[in-house]
């Protein structure tokens, strides 16, 4: 039985840090925006400066992570699990 490209694999499950990668880089960002936010509020007590401050500053830092997680060249594990997926 030969695997069609559009097919997923059942096969494959990924690992719990996998699942739980997107998750990270956004309470990543988050927490960057979180102390920008509360640095702002505390030196300015403009409630929406910091409202403004912690969007631009989510914004930004998941902008910012999300580059540099692609720009990352994947370990040969990871590569042996993209081929496997791609049927290769």
């Amino acid at each position: 039985m030969k695997k069609t490209p559009g097919t997923p694999n059942s096969a494959h499950q990924p690992s719990r840090s996998d699942r739980l990668k997107p998750a990270e880089l956004v309470a990543i960002s988050g927490a960057m925006a979180l102390f920008v936010g509360v640095t702002i509020l505390l030196t300015t007590r403009e409630v929406m400066l910091s409202v403004i401050g912690l969007g631009v500053t989510f914004i930004v830092a998941l902008v910012v992570i999300a580059m540099l997680v692609l720009g990352m060249k994947p370990n040969a594990s990871e590569q042996s699990d993209l081929d496997e997926q791609n049927g290769h």
